[in-house]
């Protein structure tokens, strides 16, 4: 089973999610934990080679958390936030790109 390892801010803005979005969250990375496919995602390669967006819809709202899983024994969690337009905005997207460089890989 791979250890996550939480970039920036990412673990504190996840705890902050609802409760059933944090649940579906916490259910969603122990599949990619245990080398699985989360239920509904989408690659992120504006973000980086590898870079994968969880895709979370619930009654609170729409969540995302993106994240890398093919750099050896690491998850590396580079943001989550809740989604307020239909596109993911510049600013989350620059976000993202900055920790998957400061990962160094």
């Amino acid at each position: 089973m791979k250890g996550i390892i939480w970039q920036g801010s990412s673990q504190a803005d996840l705890r902050a999610f609802p409760d059933d979005a944090r649940r579906e969250a916490g259910f969603q990375l122990d599949k990619v934990q245990r080398g699985e496919d989360p239920d509904d995602w989408k690659p992120m390669t504006t973000v980086g080679p590898g870079v994968r967006e969880i895709r979370i819809s619930e009654a609170s709202g729409i969540f995302r958390v993106i994240y890398v899983a093919n750099l050896g024994a690491f998850i590396y969690v580079l943001h989550a936030f809740r989604k307020k337009t239909k596109k993911t905005s510049q600013r989350d997207l620059r976000l993202a790109q900055a920790r998957f460089k400061a990962i160094g890989r």
